[in-house]
C-alpha cells in the first residue's frame, strides 16, 4: 500500500478542497472552536508551549489560532505540498521522516495520515513521537468513521486510505496517552495527571 504522491498536493488539490467556498472541507467556525478547545485544554493541563510544530500546515490554518491561543510560543509550518511550501514560505518536509534540532512543545498533525500506506503510517506515527515532548493534536479519519456515516464522503477525498483506529492507537501508545478530543500527552511531559483524566491506564 503506497502513500500519497507529492503530485497530488497541487494548486488544483488545494482550489478544491480548501478555496473553493461550494467544495471545500473546511468551516470556518469549526475550526475556531476546534482551536479554542485544544489550546483551553493545553492550558488546563499546563502544558507549557514555547514551540509549536504544525506538520503538514496546508494553508496555514493553525497559525493564526496558535497566535490568538498560545501567544509568544514559536509557530514552525511543515508541508509536503511544493505548490505550498512556493506559496506560503512553508518549511518542506514529510511527518514521515521530517527531523528537527529538539522536540516541540506542541504538535499539531491534522488531516494528514490517512494519505499514509500501513508502512509510512507506523513511521510516522514514531516520528511524532520523536518530535514532541508534550502535546500532540492530531485528526485523521479512519474505517470506522466511514462504517458509522460520520463522514460525508462527497466532500471528502476518496484517495484517502482507511487505516482502522486500532492501527492508530496502537502506533500512538507507545509514545502518548489518550486525553480525548484528539488531544494526546507525550510520555515525557512533565505534567501531573489524576488517574481519572486519562482514558486507561
Amino acid at each position: 500500500m503506497q502513500s500519497a504522491s507529492e503530485q497530488w498536493f497541487d494548486e488544483a488539490y488545494y482550489q478544491r478542497f480548501y478555496f473553493d467556498k461550494k467544495t471545500r472541507v473546511i468551516d470556518p467556525a469549526h475550526t475556531e472552536r476546534l482551536g479554542a478547545f485544544v489550546c483551553s485544554y493545553l492550558h488546563y493541563l499546563r502544558v507549557p508551549v514555547a514551540r509549536v510544530l504544525d506538520m503538514g500546515c496546508g494553508i496555514g490554518l493553525w497559525r493564526d489560532l496558535v497566535a490568538r491561543h498560545l501567544p509568544g510560543a514559536q509557530y514552525q509550518g511543515v508541508e509536503y505540498s511544493a505548490y505550498l511550501c512556493e506559496r506560503f514560505g512553508w518549511q518542506r518536509g514529510s511527518v514521515v521522516d521530517y527531523q528537527a534540532g529538539a522536540p516541540f512543545d506542541f504538535v499539531i498533525c491534522q488531516g494528514v495520515l490517512p494519505y499514509l500506506g500501513a508502512q509510512d503510517l507506523r513511521l510516522a506515527l514514531d516520528n511524532l513521537g520523536r518530535l514532541c515532548q508534550g502535546a500532540l493534536y492530531l485528526e485523521a479519519v479512519t474505517l470506522e468513521d466511514y462504517e458509522r456515516g460520520t463522514i460525508d464522503e462527497d466532500l471528502t477525498d476518496a484517495r484517502q486510505y482507511r487505516h482502522r483506529a486500532a492501527l492508530y492507537r496502537r502506533g500512538l501508545a507507545r509514545h502518548f496517552s489518550d486525553m480525548g478530543g484528539g488531544l494526546w500527552l507525550s510520555h515525557r511531559a512533565q505534567v501531573p495527571l489524576f488517574a481519572l483524566e486519562t482514558p486507561g491506564p
